[in-house]
């Protein structure tokens, strides 16, 4: 990947050039009256060699300059293969199509659960970013499940929930919560709030298949559920992607 960002200013000499990203280096900048520290580009320049770049510049006195930063290309994190037991990724037989609404606005974890729910051929997983939106989806979708996040741009993950279980359209809709807040009595108030499972990030691909299918497929009789508690606290799984 290669960014070019170019200027049409003053430009900069052979023997300014040289000088450029040395620390404190400000060439003469302090006699133009900018401002600074003369730390940036050098920083700037640090931040690209640690992740495999290069950060440099060509200029041409009273032309311009230009700035280039390249980067090797990756994988996005989302796009990494997960390294799960075959057993673990087993679809379970549902009965019939399922709709789930994941609200989260950050696209790296509405990718990361995309993949994860490639295993559940099943599932059609319906993202929203807003909360706003995530209610009417809602109302008009009735999904079979609401994987919910916290932290919202819009609205608190908290009062996503109520307005879900108050409104008569949604009220019997499972939310299972997805958040980094791994503290006992956050966990223990939005359970008692009515979630039906908290699991935290970063999330584990056992517990989130597990939770999936345990209220999306149906159960022999006599079968008792594993506590929503006790599926947050451990971590049997590999865990993938960034806690928010």
């Amino acid at each position: 990947m290669r960014i070019a960002v170019a200027d049409t200013g003053r430009g900069m000499s052979k023997h300014a050039l040289a000088k450029l990203f040395t620390p404190f280096e400000r060439l003469d900048a302090a006699q133009a009256g900018i401002e600074g520290t003369g730390l940036g580009l050098a920083l700037s320049r640090h931040l690209m060699q640690s992740m495999n770049g290069t950060l440099d510049v060509s200029s041409m006195h009273g032309r311009g300059s230009t700035f280039t930063i390249e980067l090797p290309e990756t994988v996005a994190p989302a796009a990494v293969a997960l390294p799960v037991d075959r057993e673990v990724l087993r679809a379970p037989a549902y009965d019939g199509p399922k709709r789930v609404l994941y609200v989260e606005d950050m696209v790296e974890n509405v990718r990361l659960v995309e993949q994860i729910l490639t295993h559940r051929p099943d599932v059609t997983l319906i993202p929203a970013m807003l909360a706003g939106v995530a209610l009417d989806l809602a109302r008009e979708h009735r999904p079979d499940l609401v994987l919910l996040d916290l932290h919202l741009p819009d609205l608190p993950g908290e009062e996503v929930m109520r307005r879900l279980h108050a409104d008569p359209a949604t009220s019997d809709v499972p939310v299972v919560v997805l958040s980094a807040d791994a503290t006992r009595p956050h966990i223990e108030r939005l359970l008692a709030e009515g979630a039906t499972a908290y699991l935290t990030k970063p999330i584990v691909v056992r517990e989130l298949l597990d939770t999936v299918d345990g209220i999306l497929a149906p159960q022999p009789p006599g079968h008792r559920p594993q506590s929503s508690i006790s599926r947050t606290m451990h971590s049997e799984a590999t865990t993938v992607a960034k806690p928010r």
